[in-house]
């Protein structure tokens, strides 16, 4: 268990929570990225001095369960800032574990730990308001819950991997999407290059940051102001899927009197180049879906 306390609580031998760290030697200095304060912004790196050692909490005279121990023994690691930028606010984190500290590493290997929460934060978000809103859901029975609750965790984690390559890094876009799609990445790429310098795909082709702006830019970002969060990422991955779904679609099927993406298109309509792929954009979401459909059931009737 790690928690952050909240309260400078009385311990056993009459010091308080907060005031106990004081005393204890300073065990490491140590560099950690801080969140940001709002998803999608950008965080920083914070030096800290961390202190470490075990605590003996007394039960609550007033107001606690009378059942509960007259005493808890924890460990606490405290990470305080130094040298903070100013008119930031100071990091300073005391946290209460049952796992054992008894070394530098054992108290980053916790601070670590607790750092993840923002990422797991991230992730509801995604799974909830910021993406499928899934407390939104009328399903009550407990196992599909639980698989949909899968489903959307796997869609979440690949938001957050858009999100997070969106300033470059050494990831490959098959990370997140198979090989076999890159072709209809690239042309659609080469639809969304705008005027402007900020308006061209800075990133080296096939890399998951190139493949990022392709879906943030679906997704309705225009390449200014503030980089594209978990909602642009989401909004821009369906667009992203439904498109790739045709290309896949029209070369899967090919040649046919019935076109795959339409009565009477040719076989060049079929390869996932740029001009086909803006042909696709300028028709309305219905002519789409109907497209798809028509490509669909010729797709099974074929193969009867």
């Amino acid at each position: 268990m790690i928690a952050r306390a909240a309260q400078g609580r009385a311990l056993h031998d009459g010091a308080r929570l907060f005031a106990t760290p004081a005393s204890w030697p300073e065990l490491a200095r140590s560099e950690f990225l801080v969140a940001p304060s709002r998803i999608g912004g950008r965080g920083r790196i914070a030096t800290v001095v961390l202190h470490a050692g075990p605590v003996v909490i007394s039960r609550p005279r007033h107001g606690g369960d009378r059942t509960d121990p007259p005493q808890l023994t924890l460990n606490m690691v405290e990470a305080r800032e130094i040298n903070g930028p100013a008119g930031a606010q100071p990091l300073l984190w005391r946290l209460l574990t049952t796992l054992n500290v008894t070394s530098a590493a054992d108290a980053q290997e916790i601070v670590r730990l607790y750092r993840l929460r923002w990422r797991i934060e991230e992730i509801f978000r995604a799974l909830n308001r910021d993406g499928m809103r899934l407390e939104e859901t009328q399903m009550e029975e407990a196992g599909r819950l639980f698989k949909l609750a899968l489903v959307g965790l796997a869609a979440a984690t690949r938001t957050l991997q858009l999100v997070d390559a969106r300033d470059g890094g050494p990831r490959p876009a098959t990370d997140v999407i198979d090989a076999d799609l890159l072709p209809a990445a690239e042309a659609i790429a080469a639809t969304l290059d705008g005027k402007t310098v900020r308006q061209q795909n800075p990133h080296p082709p096939h890399s998951l940051a190139w493949l990022g702006w392709i879906i943030a830019r679906l997704g309705g970002w225009n390449c200014y102001y503030k980089p594209p969060g978990p909602k642009t990422m989401r909004a821009g991955w369906a667009q992203f899927a439904a498109m790739v779904t045709a290309v896949v679609l029209a070369t899967v099927i090919n040649v046919n009197p019935v076109g795959p993406l339409g009565r009477g298109m040719a076989a060049s309509a079929c390869q996932p180049d740029s001009a086909n792929i803006s042909a696709w954009m300028a028709r309305s979401p219905a002519a789409r879906c109907a497209a798809v459909a028509t490509a669909g059931e010729y797709h099974l009737g074929r193969y009867k």
